[in-house]
């Protein structure tokens, strides 16, 4: 599904990824493992066509993604949520979901100026949607209330229900369990597991935790200074020493 290859990135002097590859597979879960500044979030923006980059291709079902422009990334099947959260604090959770399936509408200003039938038919697909989403994320007791008023962890599930709402093949995940405790965690990582049978979805996910990493994913890419050190099977890689080097050291 997805063709990274030698992919290169430079902001002044700095090289924040130096010649990347790798492939992902329909379907699966694939893991971007690294300490912080290895270049997981610059590679995520790269994917996403926020950052460009100075050497390489990534190609997307056949389809080399900088021929596609930076608007056009959510129709072509890329999700993605955000470290931060990106959330429009004062809007319902209903709302917000909804805005995610905007690059999946049609009718152009003038259509939705006139309220022509066919913005009718797509508000109410959309709608529908929304409300399929917001149940299998567990959402519908808050689905009204505003996202300013909901703890962090019911946040998150707010910002992948919204990317969710795009339909996309490829879901990037960024930290997904950042500020989540142990109870969270258990269920989010259940979620995921959910979401690719029901969606048939494949999820590329930068995480700190280990032990959700390990747990959940078919493949993992470990990054270190911006260069990939490690690719394989969760256990081929928590045994590579070059990935116990990055993460604990020589002696170790």
């Amino acid at each position: 599904m997805l063709k990274v290859d030698a992919i290169s990135v430079r902001f002044g002097g700095i090289t924040a990824l130096d010649q990347v590859s790798f492939e992902v597979r329909s379907g699966d879960i694939v893991g971007l493992i690294g300490p912080n500044g290895a270049g997981k979030t610059t590679l995520f923006n790269c994917l996403s066509r926020l950052y460009p980059f100075s050497e390489g291709d990534i190609v997307f079902e056949g389809r080399r993604l900088v021929e596609t422009p930076v608007h056009g990334i959510a129709e072509l099947g890329i999700g993605r949520t955000f470290q931060n959260l990106a959330l429009f604090r004062t809007m319902s959770v209903r709302q917000n979901i909804l805005l995610g399936g905007h690059c999946r509408t049609k009718s152009g200003f003038l259509a939705n100026a006139l309220r022509l039938p066919a913005v009718g038919r797509e508000e109410g697909r959309l709608g529908a949607r929304a409300d399929e989403l917001i149940e299998l994320l567990e959402l519908t007791a808050v689905a009204d209330s505003r996202v300013a008023d909901l703890p962090f962890g019911t946040c998150k599930r707010v910002e992948l229900g919204r990317a969710l709402a795009a339909a996309p093949k490829l879901l990037l995940l960024d930290e997904p369990a950042g500020g989540l405790n142990h109870e969270e965690v258990g269920a989010l990582m259940e979620l995921l597991r959910r979401l690719r049978e029901q969606l048939r979805l494949t999820l590329l996910l930068v995480e700190h935790h280990m032990n959700l990493v390990m747990r959940i994913s078919d493949q993992v890419i470990a990054l270190d200074f911006g260069r990939k050190i490690a690719d394989g099977t969760p256990d081929e890689v928590r045994a590579h020493p070059e990935v116990i080097r990055a993460y604990l050291g020589v002696e170790a």
